[in-house]
């Protein structure tokens, strides 16, 4: 079974963080984003992948220097210039040589879903494509997708207002495609697999869907990635990920609740850290206090400061003393619509 993983785009939402490194890259408590969906690809049987790749593609190669992550080969697929995903899908495909039926997942998207049983219904109903389902309370930031009832496609409709949805279930950004579908994508130019090509195969009879109620998060948002460590801290999908790593530094007179102290970070006497994330090579300098915020790595956060409210502090900042921010992003940078 192969999968293409579409981990190309900018991350313009974790900006700054993204500005030194690409999102899939950014840890997850204590390792890269990327290595849990590659192994969950693995545990579903995936036995080969193809990176998908565009911004900072050399970061992949470095942190996998021989093609190998979790057990199983990687193919480094580059993009010359931005595809979309359908582009990217198939510019993938034809790099990897796939002629058969294959997976394509979002690199950003953390799952228990059950790729089995997607490969399996994918087969059973001899469909084009097959795509996840998962239910959320806002379908607006989506692509919802209503079905009938045995789980053929009706409609595919891309981010639609919430009060016009016609349904809750939405894309979780797992698929399995026939190679076919690769045919009905040009090549050389963006295509969108979510507005062209899905659409597209539903109007045909060809678009399955399976839905699940297994855990599924959307890594895109500064909450969102911050949801997810806590969610891994918290037990949520089974056993607690260790919150602090073995060789930060918290002083006795600190205070850290439910947050997630990366390696060799300095928290110092009076601090304080509340649902936030301290990443490798912070410090924390006595009385600062971070909430619901994000300390990039080798950041600074001086004494009496505050960050808090959804801050994020890019890498290598510095945060003055006494100076206090809330819901900032430091350094500041214009956010494009795209992610």
């Amino acid at each position: 079974m192969k999968a293409v993983v579409l981990v190309g785009g900018f991350g313009t939402r974790l900006r700054p963080l993204t500005l030194t490194t690409p999102k899939q890259m950014l840890p997850l408590v204590d390792r890269p984003m990327i290595e849990y969906a590659i192994g969950a690809l693995k545990g579903g049987g995936v036995d080969e992948v193809v990176l998908s790749l565009g911004y900072k593609d050399d970061a992949f190669r470095a942190a996998y220097p021989d093609a190998q992550c979790c057990g199983i080969p990687l193919s480094y697929a580059v993009e010359p210039e931005p595809l979309d995903t359908a582009g990217a899908i198939r510019f993938a495909a034809d790099f990897a040589g796939i002629d058969e039926t294959f997976v394509v997942v979002n690199g950003d998207v953390l799952t228990d879903l059950d790729l089995p049983q997607l490969w399996q219904r994918h087969h059973e109903t001899k469909a084009t494509a097959t795509i996840a389902l998962t239910q959320v309370e806002d379908p607006s930031r989506y692509g919802v997708v209503p079905t009938d009832a045995q789980g053929q496609v009706l409609g595919f409709v891309e981010k639609p207002p919430a009060d016009t949805a016609p349904t809750n279930w939405i894309n979780a950004g797992t698929y399995v495609l026939e190679a076919a579908v690769l045919d009905g994508i040009a090549k050389g130019r963006r295509v969108s697999i979510e507005r062209e090509v899905f659409p597209r195969i539903a109007a045909a009879g060809g678009l399955w869907a399976v839905r699940s109620d297994a855990y599924w998060i959307d890594i895109g948002t500064p909450a969102t990635y911050l949801q997810a460590q806590l969610d891994l801290i918290s037990g949520v999908r089974g056993s607690a990920a260790p919150a602090i790593s073995a060789s930060a530094h918290i002083d006795p007179a600190a205070l850290v609740q439910r947050s997630v102290i990366m390696a060799d970070a300095v928290v110092a006497a009076g601090a304080v850290v509340h649902d936030s994330i301290v990443m490798a090579g912070a410090k924390l300098a006595a009385n600062a206090r971070v909430e619901s915020s994000i300390v990039g790595t080798n950041a600074v956060v001086d004494h009496d400061a505050r960050v808090v409210g959804m801050s994020l502090v890019g890498d290598g900042v510095l945060v003055g003393a006494n100076q206090h921010l809330v819901g900032a992003r430091l350094p500041a940078s214009r956010l494009p619509a795209s992610n």
